[in-house]
């Protein structure tokens, strides 16, 4: 399969290939579709990912995922909804739509000259290795998030680190969600950091194991086999 023709439709899970998979992984969607994700073989260990590249989804497929995530945080009753950068914050944004919400709060990687350092975090993810980029919240959105009911989301959660992050500057900011959402929930390396909070997902993509060609769903999705 070309890597441009990922993330573009969904197959009837009934249809998708069953392990060990060579270069995609079907990931099951609560509705009986599944989705195609490509593999990615983790440098230097025995496993691999599958993972979702949200932006480079077709719209329909990003359409979609956003009126499933919505429908499992309404029972939540959010207030507002928080986007992670960058993936997340088209996601939130939909969701925010779908919820009858009239905008929503992206938090950014970008500084601007108004910003407050003070209202900042270290931002780091298991896509991007710039240790040095930050978690920044436009100080002038305040008023929006204090004392009211917030959903935070972001594209995926693998490690937890960046919902982590999310959830220091919401701190800051004096605010404190109600959930935490995601079209993909990645490994269950992100079980233990955010075990405080209600999380949804739409799918499940699991650590895998093996080589190239043949990887199967690992035994232990909390930590990596390195070789």
């Amino acid at each position: 399969m070309n890597h441009h023709e990922f993330w573009q439709a969904f197959i009837p899970a009934d249809t998708a290939p069953a392990g060990p998979w060579r270069d995609a992984y079907p990931a099951s969607l609560p509705d009986g579709q599944a989705l195609l994700l490509p593999i990615r073989p983790l440098v230097g260990t025995r496993n691999a990912i599958a993972s979702l590249i949200l932006n480079q989804a077709s719209l329909a497929v990003e359409a979609h995922l956003a009126d499933v995530l919505a429908g499992r945080l309404e029972g939540y009753a959010p207030d507002v909804i928080v986007g992670l950068p960058t993936l997340g914050l088209s996601l939130a944004r939909a969701v925010a739509e779908r919820l009858g919400h009239p905008r929503y709060i992206p938090m950014g990687t970008s500084r601007k000259f108004w910003y407050d350092e003070a209202l900042s975090v270290p931002l780091s993810s298991i896509t991007t290795a710039d240790s040095t980029r930050r978690l920044y919240l436009d100080p002038r959105l305040l008023p929006l998030l204090q004392g009211r009911r917030v959903a935070l989301i972001d594209d995926a959660i693998s490690t937890g680190s960046s919902l982590l992050a999310g959830l220091r500057v919401l701190e800051l900011a004096g605010a404190k969600p109600v959930v935490l959402g995601a079209a993909m929930l990645q490994t269950a390396r992100w079980h233990a950091p955010l075990s405080d909070h209600p999380v949804e997902g739409i799918f499940h993509s699991p650590l895998l194991e093996g080589e190239t060609g043949a990887w199967n769903i690992a035994a232990d999705q909390t930590k990596l086999t390195y070789m």
